[in-house]
């Protein structure tokens, strides 16, 4: 009787550790034969078995669980969670062990490789076939690019976005209009009287003796007359269709940048944004920087590239009012399309209008060489410098070089905004590459 009292002591003790701490932490009373915590975890065999017949007639868990400490925050895992849990917990259930992490699995470098180079040829085949439509977003960009200058001028002299909007695209279309009416009558009216003046033409080499030598000599008439055949005809049929076909392509593409550019203009400071959202926080500050610039720059060269142009065709509209030259509005509209390409442009319009002089007469031709020459020295030494002071700085290969691909590219257009995509990358090479390779 005397040998049971400490076992009693031990197992009165236990539901005192178990039930008594709120928080489940499992620590006995302290005081006893044992010490505060020794006495309730290195008890006699009849403590355990007490705890045990405790677990069983009470609220049905395992005393040993009860009394456990939680887990330790390390990663560490206590053996006895597996052997509480079942056979599942430590892999030898009936799903087996778990492998291996996906990313070590060279089947699954494999399958990322293969949906990498399948998601590349998907996207190189609709920037192929969207090639078309995607040159005219990006000539709508730029345009709106351009004309946010004007837009952000409007709008300092108090006028509603919309409305400044409004103003800046219906001068532009004025301004195609009247390029349309400078160009379109002319080529009407020289092609009538070509048509109405060929039967003469005609008859005129019909009474030559020297030219119905040749017809007879080469057999002219029989060539012409095997000529007109069918195939012949519908070669000539298909070849107005075709003509036809492209009047009304250029007008949907014409049509299709008018729309977006009035898009772009009307939401530039979202899509601004937008872009700027974006670019990870810690660099969204200095990248918005640097694109504002480049915005501002390549905004005030659209603008200055316009006005020189716009300037060159009003110079040239003078000077053929005074000389008397024919189509004096349609040779200023040449020279100030041609005066949009940088480096070789007003090169070209000049040696233009300079044919149709020496066409007119001798002194109208000289004349016309003389005045090409003064201007462009103005144009170059005094107007060029004082409306690009603000605008981009590019070397003159690289704009020589950058015009050319740009008009191979998309034409006049091309060549407009081939400076300002050169002189973007000069500033990004300037601010962000080579400082980079500076502190490595």
């Amino acid at each position: 009787m005397e040998q049971d009292g400490p076992a009693r002591d031990g197992v009165e003790g236990e539901p005192t550790r178990e039930h008594g701490p709120a928080d489940g932490s499992g620590r006995g009373e302290p005081g006893g034969a044992g010490g505060p915590e020794v006495a309730g975890t290195a008890g006699a065999p009849g403590e355990a078995g007490g705890s045990a017949r405790h677990g069983a007639d009470g609220d049905g868990t395992s005393g040993g669980r009860a009394g456990r400490e939680p887990a330790p925050e390390t990663g560490d895992v206590d053996p006895t969670d597996f052997e509480a849990a079942g056979p599942v917990a430590n892999g030898s259930g009936r799903f087996g062990r778990p492998g291996r992490p996906l990313r070590r699995s060279s089947f699954l470098v494999g399958f990322t490789g293969a949906l990498g180079v399948l998601l590349a040829y998907t996207v190189w085949l609709g920037v192929r076939n969207a090639g078309g439509i995607l040159v005219l977003v990006v000539i709508a960009l730029f345009l709106a690019v351009g004309l946010n200058p004007a837009v952000g001028r409007l709008r300092s002299w108090g006028l509603p976005h919309g409305l400044a909007v409004a103003t800046v695209v219906l001068t532009l279309l004025l301004l195609i209009t009247a390029g349309l009416v400078a160009l379109v009558p002319p080529v009407i009216t020289q092609s009538g009287e070509f048509l109405a003046q060929l039967p003469s033409y005609v008859e005129e080499l019909r009474r030559n003796r020297a030219v119905n030598d040749l017809v007879e000599r080469y057999d002219v008439m029989e060539r012409v007359q095997a000529a007109a055949n069918a195939d012949t005809i519908g070669r000539a049929l298909g070849g107005v269709l075709g003509g036809a076909q492209l009047i009304f392509g250029t007008l949907f593409r014409a049509l299709t940048v008018l729309v977006l550019t009035i898009y772009f203009l009307a939401y530039f400071d979202r899509l601004r944004d937008l872009g700027y959202a974006l670019v990870p926080r810690s660099r969204r500050q200095r990248v918005s920087l640097i694109g504002d610039e480049i915005l501002a720059k390549v905004g005030a060269y659209m603008v200055g590239a316009l006005s020189i142009a716009v300037l060159a065709g009003a110079t040239t509209f003078t000077f053929a009012l005074i000389v008397g030259l024919p189509y004096p509005f349609a040779l200023a509209v040449v020279v100030a399309v041609t005066d949009l390409i940088p480096q070789i442009g007003a090169t070209l319009g000049a040696v233009v209008v300079s044919l149709v002089a020496f066409a007119t007469g001798l002194p109208e031709g000289i004349a016309a060489l003389v005045f090409f020459v003064l201007y462009q020295q103005v144009e170059n030494y005094l107007i060029y410098p004082k409306i690009m002071r603000r605008s981009v700085q590019v070397n003159e290969v690289a704009a020589l070089l950058a015009a050319l691909l740009g008009v191979a590219l998309m034409g006049v257009v091309g060549a407009l905004i081939a400076i300002p995509t050169v002189a973007a990358g000069q500033l990004i090479l300037r601010e962000v590459v080579l400082p980079r390779q500076e502190r490595r």
